[in-house]
Parts: structure tokens; C-alpha cells; sequence
């Protein structure tokens, strides 16, 4: 803005909110009918009006004459205890802000930590800092000569933030010594009557047809496996190799699994079947191989050769905890031989990663522990049989192209240790090749 001395006639006009006020300068040569002439010229009109009264300012201030017919000299009988009035001070005009901005229908706060005023109404936003020489309107910072200021409790601006932040007209009248502000409230544009027009008729595009939705592949399967030699470690069986075509029989494998959603989760259940056939060798009465250590650890006992047949199944039931296919659960054992010891059973735990059949190669494997796997022999007395047992197997498959069948490879074992009762300690392992059949 510019600054303002006596004697000159200075009109502060800014565009904001998108008001439009104008006004004729008031010119030195009115002053003596400046109540009425100036407002007329400023507004103007050609009718006259009565000179207004523009009372007496107080002490250093100077009244405001605000759109035509207000001067505030004296308290304002709806704000008690305020005083709408204006200071020069070095040629600059300032305004009380909160009085001038809530004649004009905005909302005026004051944070007293910050001294900071903020003033908003539909379509502007005026913020001020006492001290600082910056106005803030609708976000955009601009300079000013001279800062706003704190008197008597009010906060005074320059005359600058009140025609730029609002669009009103302000004018200083050295000669009456007397601030005129005009401001014309904006009058919304009426809002256009409908126009009514027919609904253009259209023909709703063809419905697309979805695309399929893959279902999701899961495991079915069955596979049987012939078992290679395995080699038996147990009181039977040193740990020497068993021959399949020595009469003793081929030992064998059958599992068979299936992946399903129960309760919106994937589960699995599994079989597993395994026979051991191994020899037990001796050349007869009086051969120490013949000696067996006996259930309950009362002696040995002179067992003739024979071919152990040593049969394992358990029942797997699992949640999948990982991709692809792996899976950790509970799992019921029994177990049984044909020397006469009694049927083991009992339930356990442990992880399957089930082949991914859907694949032409993939890996498989399970790590399952029965703990206390027991049962009781009969007659007199009675002793009580239980072993701990670790149940492994890992492999691999192939799948054939457009056939259910595959191929699979891989090693079992087994390790069964004393819980009560038992003869001795014992293992198994062997290779195996089989052929499955995927659903």
C-alpha cells in the first residue's frame, strides 16, 4: 500500500473473494460536506443526504465511517466495550481487525501464544502475526510496510489487509481526519432452473462373458514303492543287509494322501504303510546269534532263523503352515511284528511337504514323532512294551505329461529307542523306487 500524509487522498482498492466495490475518491475540495458529498460521490449517487456526524474520536484515534451510516467513536452497543476506530501512525492507516472483519460477516480467532489472527469466511482466508510484516491470504504470503499491532487489547492492521483480504473500499479523509471503509456484501449468482431433457435411449453394451476362474490344483494321489535292501539294526538283525531275493521276501511302501478346505482352511490327510522284511540268522542250538534279549531285560532267549516281517502305519492329519504344500499335524501309530512282541500304538506329531503333482519334478518329505508307541503282552507275567519312535522319509517325483501317473525316489527310515521294556534299540533305512497315480 501506499503511505498516506496529509493533505493527499489515497484509494486502496483489492480484488478478493470476488467482490467488486467502487467508489469516487473524496477530494480535498469536499471536505467542508464530507458526510454526505463523499459517501454520495463514493457510492455514486446524486441524491443528497444530511453531512453525517462523525462524533468525537478519542484520544490519538480516528473514526471509522463504515458503508455510509455507521461511525463508531463509542462503544458498540452490540460488542460491548469495543471501540471500532482507527490510528495513523507514520502516514499509515491501521484497522481494528476483528471489529472491521466481523461488520463484514467473517469469523475472527486469536491464538495468544502464537499472536496470531485468523479471519475466514466462504471463499478467503486471512491470517496475521502481531509484529510480523506479513499477511497471509488464501495461502499466499505477502509483505506489508508496516505489521500489525497490539493497542489497548485489540489487534491493529493495515488498511491494506482489510481492502486486499476482503475486497471492501477504504479511504482516509486527512481533512475531517476520518477512515471511510465501503464493502458490499456479495449476492450469490441464482442457480439455474433445470433444464429438463429426454433420457437418450441407449442400448446397454452385451454382458461379457466372465473369464473361467482356474480352481486351484491340490494333491490326490496313491503311490507304492518297492524298498531296496534295507539294511536293520535291532536284536534281531546286527545291521546286515537284507537280500529280496534271498527268501525273505521284498519289502514295501503304500501311502497315499489329499489336500481339501475344511472350515475356509487347507488341510491334508495321509496314509503311510511300511514292511520290513530282514533276516534273523543263526545256525542253530548252541549258535550265540540265536540268543535274543527277551522283553522286560529278564535273560535271552535261543530264537531259531527266521525272517522278521516288521509292519509300521500311521494316519497323518494336517494344517498348511507354508507354500508350496507344507504342512505340520498330529498322526496316529501302530505298529507290529511277527515275533510275538504285542501291538504298538499311540498318537504323535510332525511336518509333510506333499509332492506338488501339478509340476513336472518336485521334492516331498515328512519328519513324524510318536513318543511312548506301547502295548502289553499277554500271559504271565505281563510286561509292558514301548518305544519312541522318529518316522522320516524325503523324495522326489516326476509327473509324465497328460497321465496321472508318476514316478517317485527317495530313502526311509525309521529309529525306534527303549521307552519301557524294550530289547534293544533299533533302526531301519533303505531306498526306494515307486510308481503313483495322481486324481
Amino acid at each position: 500500500m501506499k503511505r498516506l500524509s496529509t493533505g493527499v487522498l489515497a484509494a486502496l482498492f483489492a480484488a478478493g473473494l470476488g467482490l467488486n466495490a467502487v467508489a469516487a475518491p473524496i477530494t480535498s475540495a469536499s471536505h467542508g460536506n464530507i458526510g454526505t458529498n463523499a459517501i454520495a460521490q463514493a457510492s455514486g449517487s446524486t441524491m443528497a443526504a444530511p453531512p453525517a456526524n462523525f462524533g468525537s474520536p478519542p484520544s490519538g484515534q480516528v473514526p471509522i465511517l463504515f458503508n455510509d451510516h455507521h461511525v463508531y467513536t463509542k462503544p458498540d452497543v452490540l460488542k460491548k466495550g469495543r471501540v471500532l476506530a482507527a490510528l495513523v501512525r507514520g502516514g499509515t492507516v491501521l484497522i481494528p481487525l476483528r471489529s472491521m472483519f466481523e461488520q463484514m460477516g467473517a469469523t475472527v480467532s486469536y491464538d495468544a501464544a502464537t499472536k496470531t489472527v485468523d479471519v475466514s469466511k466462504p471463499g478467503a482466508d486471512v491470517k496475521v502475526t502481531v509484529g510480523k510484516p506479513e499477511v497471509v491470504i488464501n495461502g499466499e504470503s505477502r509483505p506489508l510496510d508496516v505489521p500489525p499491532m497490539m493497542w489497548k487489547g485489540h489487534v491493529l492492521v493495515p488498511v491494506r489487509v482489510i481492502s486486499e483480504g476482503m475486497g471492501a473500499y477504504v479511504e482516509w479523509v486527512p481533512d475531517k481526519q476520518v477512515v471511510v471503509v465501503r464493502y458490499v456484501q456479495p449476492t450469490p449468482p441464482p442457480t439455474p432452473a433445470p433444464v429438463e431433457t429426454a433420457a437418450p435411449v441407449t442400448t446397454p453394451p452385451p454382458t461379457p462373458t466372465p473369464a473361467p476362474v482356474a480352481t486351484p490344483y491340490k494333491d490326490v494321489f496313491v503311490a507304492g514303492d518297492y524298498i531296496f535292501s534295507p539294511k536293520v539294526y535291532d536284536e534281531f538283525n546286527p545291521g546286515t543287509t537284507s537280500n529280496n531275493n534271498s527268501g525273505n521276501g521284498f519289502s514295501y511302501g503304500i501311502r497315499g494322501g489329499a489336500e481339501f478346505n475344511l472350515f475356509n482352511l487347507p488341510w491334508m490327510l495321509e496314509g503311510d504303510f511300511r514292511q520290513i522284511n530282514y533276516p534273523h540268522n543263526c545256525a542253530g542250538a548252541g549258535d550265540p546269534a540265536c540268543n535274543v534279549t527277551v522283553i522286560g531285560g529278564g535273560g535271552y532267549a535261543a530264537v531259531p532263523q527266521f525272517t522278521v516281517r516288521q509292519y509300521d502305519f500311521d494316519a497323518r492329519f494336517g494344517l498348511k503352515v507354508a507354500n508350496p504344500r507344507i504342512y505340520v499335524g498330529v498322526g496316529y501309530m501302530f505298529r507290529a511284528n511277527n515275533a510275538g512282541y504285542p501291538k504298538l500304538s499311540n498318537i504323535g506329531f510332525g511336518a509333510e511337504k506333499l509332492p506338488d503333482l501339478d509340476r513336472p519334478f518336485s521334492v516331498f518329505g515328512s519328519v513324524w514323532y510318536y513318543g511312548n508307541v506301547k502295548g502289553s503282552t499277554s500271559g504271565t507275567p505281563s510286561y509292558q512294551l514301548a518305544y519312541n519312535i522318529l518316522k522320516t522319509q524325503i523324495g522326489v517325483t516326476y509327473s509324465f505329461d497328460h497321465s496321472p501317473l508318476f514316478l517317485e525316489a527317495g530313502v526311509d527310515g525309521e529309529s525306534y529307542r527303549n521307552k519301557i521294556n524294550a530289547p534293544s534299540d533299533g533302526a531301519s533305512f533303505g531306498p526306494f523306487l515307486g510308481l503313483g497315480l495322481k486324481f
